[in-house]
C-alpha cells in the first residue's frame, strides 16, 4: 500500500468490497434526505463521472435513491457514518434533499461513536434553522472533512437567470415580483422562512414552519373566502435564499407540486433566485407551468426583476 494509492472499504448495501483509489478520484459523500433533488444531484455526478458515496437517511430518503443507497443510518448513528466516509476516502460532503422531522434528544442516542460526539451533537439541535445548519457543517468539518454545495459539484442543476418557461411576467407581475423579493429578504433576516406570495401591491402570505405548500393552499383558501380579490390570473410567489444564508445547504426548491399549487392559487407565475434555487424535476415542472400559462423567472440576487 502507497501513500497515492489507499486501500478504501467501500460500505455497500451488497456487502464491503476492498477497492483501490487514487486520491484524486475520491468519492463524494452525498448524504441524502427526501425529494427528488438527491437523484438529480447523483445524475449529474455520473455525467461528470464523478463517484459517490450514498448514504439515506432513514425515514427521510426515497424510493428511487434508496434503491441506490450504499448506506443507509437513522439519526442514532452518527458514529457509523463517520466511519463510513472515512473507510470510503471520502473528503468531501454534500447535504441534499429534505428533513421532514427535525431530530429530537431521544433519536440521537445510538452507537458509540454517537455518544462520544453528544456535546457536539446536543448544541446543534438548538437554536433556528440556520443555526442547526451551521452546526451541522461544523460537525462534519470538525471530523476533517469539506461540506461543499451543488454550485460546487453540479451548478448545472442551479435555476437560470430570467425567463425560464414559454411564459413571461406581466407588468403587474414584474411589480409584485418585486414586492415579493422585499418580503422574503424581511423574512430571511429574522430566519422566518424562504417564500412570500405578493398579490396587487401586497404580501399575502409569508412562509413559516408549516412550508411553501402549506403557504399557498393559505393563498388558495384567501381567494376562495374573498379575504383577497383578483380579476384573473395575478399575484407572485418568490423563493430566495435568506441573507447570508450559507449556500452550502438547504436551497429553495420548486417543482411539479409548487406550480400546481400555485396555479390553484390563481398566481400569474413563480419567481426564485438565480443560481441560489433548485428546481425539481426541471422539465416536468416547466411543462407544467407552461401548460397552466404560469411563468418561471430567476432572478438575480441583490436586484430586482429586470
Amino acid at each position: 500500500m502507497t501513500a497515492t494509492e489507499p486501500a478504501v472499504m467501500v460500505v455497500s448495501s451488497k456487502g464491503p468490497e476492498m477497492t483501490r483509489t487514487g486520491a484524486d478520484n475520491a468519492p463524494v459523500a452525498v448524504i441524502s434526505g427526501n425529494g427528488s433533488i438527491p437523484l438529480q444531484v447523483l445524475e449529474a455526478l455520473e455525467a461528470r463521472g464523478r463517484s459517490s458515496l450514498i448514504v439515506g437517511i432513514r425515514g427521510e430518503i426515497t424510493a428511487g435513491v434508496a434503491e441506490r443507497a450504499d448506506i443507509t443510518l437513522g439519526w442514532g448513528e452518527i458514529g457509523r457514518l463517520f466511519r463510513a466516509l472515512s473507510n470510503t476516502g471520502c473528503r468531501e460532503v454534500l447535504l441534499i434533499g429534505g428533513v421532514s422531522k427535525r431530530p429530537d434528544f431521544a433519536s440521537i442516542v445510538g452507537d458509540l461513536g454517537t455518544l462520544k460526539r453528544l456535546p457536539r451533537i446536543i448544541k446543534a439541535l438548538v437554536g433556528g434553522d440556520d443555526s442547526l445548519l451551521t452546526k451541522v457543517i461544523g460537525l462534519f468539518e470538525l471530523e476533517g472533512f469539506s461540506v461543499v454545495g451543488i454550485k460546487d459539484i453540479a451548478p448545472e442543476i442551479l435555476a437560470g437567470s430570467g425567463q425560464l418557461g414559454a411564459v413571461g411576467p406581466s407588468a403587474a407581475g414584474r411589480e409584485d415580483l418585486a414586492l415579493a423579493i422585499e418580503a422574503t429578504r424581511r423574512l430571511g433576516d429574522l430566519d422566518i422562512g424562504q417564500a412570500a406570495v405578493a398579490l396587487g401591491g401586497r404580501v399575502i402570505a409569508v412562509e413559516g414552519a408549516e412550508g411553501t405548500d402549506a403557504m399557498l393552499e393559505r393563498c388558495s383558501s384567501l381567494l376562495q373566502s374573498g379575504r383577497v380579490r383578483a380579476k384573473g390570473r395575478c399575484g407572485v410567489l418568490v423563493k430566495a435564499v435568506k441573507p447570508g444564508q450559507d449556500l452550502r445547504v438547504d436551497l429553495p426548491t420548486i417543482g411539479p407540486k409548487t406550480v400546481e399549487l400555485a396555479i390553484a392559487a390563481g398566481l400569474e407565475g413563480i419567481a426564485v433566485e438565480a443560481g441560489g434555487a433548485l428546481i425539481a424535476e426541471r422539465v416536468l415542472t416547466i411543462a407544467a407551468a407552461d401548460q397552466g400559462g404560469l411563468f418561471l423567472f430567476g432572478f438575480e440576487a441583490g436586484t430586482e426583476a429586470e
